[in-house]
């Protein structure tokens, strides 16, 4: 019996797929976002702080990954942000830093000593490295950097990084970040000097202050851990030293801040973000933020193209904040009043679905959620009623006043 299979000529191999276009790298697509032309807007640490505090929107990560200078964007769409630091305010923080860091970082050791260093004695300005971290572009400075940090730990020294610029990659972006100082001891270990203008009364500063700068500071942190990684015997200190004015004099205070739980909750969240080419392979074809060649209803096309998480505490971090509580007020949502407010809401995501459960018009009538809204909006209405006839017999007893007044009035003019 012959075999079939063997017999007639052997079958053609399937032809391959056709190969696939090249893709348009990141930094490309990046650039094409926010115009070939335009310089890409710095990701500093406190927008990346507040980015890892609101992981949840993809529009802010865009944005900052691409480098739009959202306060311009945010103007060009008619909702310019109250940011911005005043002149007066900005020579005077960098006074007060200049002061801090003169001579070679006297003052500053001496701080860090006072806070950090125990019973040992501040290093003398001699026993202090102050190497010069200066390069090509922020690459050039990145490796300078750490070259600097493996050089001091290596040699077991005092030395004092002046600006020092670290990178960190978010979303799939590289973002560069300058810390004040850095200051590495000679038992190997890294700690971040943050020099803020506000002022250090009797001891303490403004908790909200603090809080955002330790914030800040983790950032820092996070990015310095990055090149401990690769460095032999250096760790990086968890506790921060924040220097300000003592009082209301332009003296350096220092503080210790613990920024632990800073840290975690911001490595956490930075891992949480979307990748951005992810989300910029999901906006339609032609999609670009250039302000120079872009009307503020194609800007404004495109801003709505990418999906945004507003909540009240934007106002406080983020430029385009007042256009997106705009947008979210005009769709009526729920997330206007807070995060707080729409988690207890559940899949009521609209103001209207929340009013007409509330008053039986929609709703399933076994929700936890549309149980408690029609339970709030009785004990309303018959809030309502009480203080309504309270008005009305406060009223008609008022009424009677009057009128007993007006008729004594005229019983004593008619004596007269």
């Amino acid at each position: 019996m012959s075999d079939s299979l063997g017999s007639g000529p052997a079958a053609a191999p399937p032809a391959p797929p056709p190969a696939p276009p090249p893709r348009t790298t990141l930094r490309r697509r990046l650039a094409e976002l926010r115009g070939p032309a335009v310089a890409p807007h710095p990701l500093d640490a406190r927008a990346l702080a507040a980015l890892a505090a609101n992981p949840g929107c993809r529009r802010r990560a865009l944005l900052d990954g691409a480098g739009v200078d959202k306060a311009a964007l945010a103007s060009a769409l008619g909702s310019p942000a109250p940011f911005g630091q005043s002149q007066f305010a900005f020579m005077r923080g960098n006074a007060f830093e200049a002061k801090v860091k003169a001579d070679g970082g006297t003052e500053l050791m001496r701080l860090l000593s006072e806070r950090l260093g125990g019973q040992s004695p501040p290093p003398s300005p001699d026993d202090v490295l102050v190497p010069d971290l200066s390069a090509a572009g922020p690459e050039g400075r990145t490796a300078r950097t750490a070259l600097a940090l493996r050089e001091a730990t290596e040699a077991r020294a005092w030395a004092l990084l002046d600006h020092p610029l670290l990178a960190l990659e978010v979303a799939g972006s590289p973002a560069y970040l300058e810390p004040d100082a850095v200051v590495v001891r000679p038992d190997g270990r890294w700690t971040v000097v943050e020099i803020k203008s506000f002022p250090m009364i009797d001891g303490s500063a403004d908790a909200a202050k603090v809080g955002a700068a330790a914030r800040q500071a983790a950032v820092y942190v996070l990015a310095l851990e990055r090149v401990a990684l690769h460095t032999a015997g250096a760790e990086v200190a968890d506790r921060v030293l924040l220097v300000c004015p003592k009082d209301f004099s332009n003296l350096p205070a220092a503080s210790v801040v613990d920024v632990r739980k800073q840290l975690s909750v911001t490595r956490r969240q930075l891992a949480r973000l979307t990748r951005i080419e992810d989300i910029a392979a999901g906006l339609p074809e032609g999609t670009t933020f250039d302000l120079d060649h872009c009307s503020g209803e194609e800007l404004n096309a495109a801003v709505e193209s990418v999906s945004a998480a507003y909540a009240p505490e934007c106002l406080s971090a983020c430029e385009l904040a007042f256009h997106c509580r705009h947008r979210a007020r005009a769709q009526g949502a729920v997330e206007a009043l807070g995060r707080g407010v729409r988690g207890e809401l559940g899949g009521l995501t609209t103001v209207g679905a929340v009013l007409a459960a509330a008053h039986g018009g929609a709703g399933d009538p076994a929700d936890p959620t549309v149980i408690a809204l029609r339970r709030a909006a009785a004990l309303r209405t018959e809030a309502l009623a009480a203080a309504s006839g309270a008005f009305r017999e406060a009223a008609e007893g008022a009424a009677e006043g009057a009128g007993s007044v007006m008729v004594a009035t005229d019983e004593a003019v008619a004596c007269r």
